[in-house]
């Protein structure tokens, strides 16, 4: 009974060079995490407690909490960003991860010629610097740059101040990001479409499926949870999106403050401070950062875990 019990422990310890093998190589990438991610989120939530710059800083609680949710001209200005940032998200669900789906589905298909063309074609505008896309769609959507132009070929009725109009300006603003972004639901539905069974569709097509049947009944419940992905992913990126409303209507949101997002309002606040007095409020900035966080994790983690449901 004592060799066996000798021989078990002999054989447990055996496993630790392997278990320490593997922590060498985590190692790596658990300390950049911590460096680059961890460390700074945590100290973003600590400085949302202070206010003041620098050495100046001073514990102030709740208090930029309570400023952001309560101050007449800063609680509107966020709500009013929280509120575009929703339509942002929608439009890019209906629009861009939609057309993802149908260029995917169109692109599976063995009897389509140019199929790596058309790939290329659709995933190019993602290598192409957001600001400078921005910049050249502003310049296209400029009755001044190309209203002569549409007025020669009979389109004069577009000829119209796009980015100009508050009813407008946001829904413009958004589907140059989905034109710009479609190119990777695209490729992720793409490969996940390639993943099925190749007997699974020639029995469908054995039976006489249509392809929309063949679509509603078979690929597409098998690539829910590539969707799920997707979606968060598209969430995540949509709460965090500056670039496109900066490099098209400014860091204001013009025209006034129709195309105010989460990121222009926290760039406002936190790094370049509010119009007329820019002087940055790092702590109240910390505090809008904090708030989205917890708002992007509340939606993130049940999603996340009904797609591992699910998948």
């Amino acid at each position: 009974m004592a060799n066996t019990n000798s021989r078990r422990i002999r054989g447990d310890s055996s496993l630790n060079p392997t278990w320490h093998y593997w922590m060498l190589y985590l190692l790596p990438g658990v300390i950049i995490y911590i460096v680059f991610m961890a460390y700074p989120l945590l100290d973003s939530i600590r400085l949302s407690f202070f206010t003041g710059t620098g050495a100046e800083r001073t514990f102030t609680g709740l208090s930029n909490y309570v400023k952001l949710f309560t101050d007449e001209v800063i609680s509107t200005r966020f709500w009013t960003a929280f509120g575009h940032t929703w339509i942002f998200f929608a439009i890019h669900m209906l629009v861009q991860n939609v057309l993802g789906i149908i260029f995917a589905v169109i692109l599976t298909n063995r009897t389509m010629q140019g199929s790596r063309i058309y790939q290329t074609i659709i995933f190019l505008p993602v290598t192409l610097s957001i600001l400078v896309t921005g910049y050249l769609w502003k310049l296209l959507l400029s009755p001044v740059w190309t209203g002569d132009i549409l007025n020669s070929i009979g389109l004069g009725a577009l000829s119209k101040p796009w980015l100009g109009q508050e009813s407008t300006a946001l829904i413009v603003v958004s589907l140059v990001s989905c034109w710009q972004w479609v190119g990777m639901p695209t490729m992720m539905f793409f490969a996940a479409l390639q993943g099925i069974s190749e007997e699974l569709i020639e029995a469908a097509a054995l039976e006489g499926t249509s392809t929309w049947d063949l679509f509603r009944y078979i690929q597409f419940p098998l690539i829910k949870p590539v969707v799920g992905v997707v979606a968060i992913l598209t969430f995540v990126n949509n709460f965090n999106a500056f670039d496109v409303v900066f490099s098209m209507e400014g860091a204001n949101g013009a025209p006034n403050y129709a195309t105010d997002i989460i990121g222009t309002f926290f760039y406002r606040v936190g790094i370049a401070g509010q119009h007329p007095v820019a002087i940055p409020d790092a702590g109240l900035g910390a505090a809008v950062a904090t708030v989205i966080f917890l708002m992007l994790a509340a939606f993130v983690i049940p999603t996340l875990i009904q797609s591992q449901k699910e998948g």
